[in-house]
């Protein structure tokens, strides 16, 4: 999978997932709040990362390094 393609999944799974998901379970302390640097874009930030990770390992075939 292109890299351009996998970032862009992520990015758009990864705030799906967060904004609809996850931030309405957590306090408003880590809440991401709209034009800020807070601990909620941190987390967001973190899903996101997860997600592309995630998608590199699912989309490599078997006996396929990662170099």
């Amino acid at each position: 999978m292109n890299a351009w393609v996998r970032a862009l999944i992520a990015v758009v799974v990864g705030n799906v997932l967060w904004f609809l998901v996850l931030q309405p379970q957590f306090p408003p302390a880590l809440r991401h709040r709209p034009f800020a640097y807070d601990l909620g874009l941190l987390l967001d930030f973190l899903v996101c990362l997860v997600l592309y990770v995630l998608l590199g390992r699912v989309g490599r075939r078997p006996g396929q390094h990662a170099g």
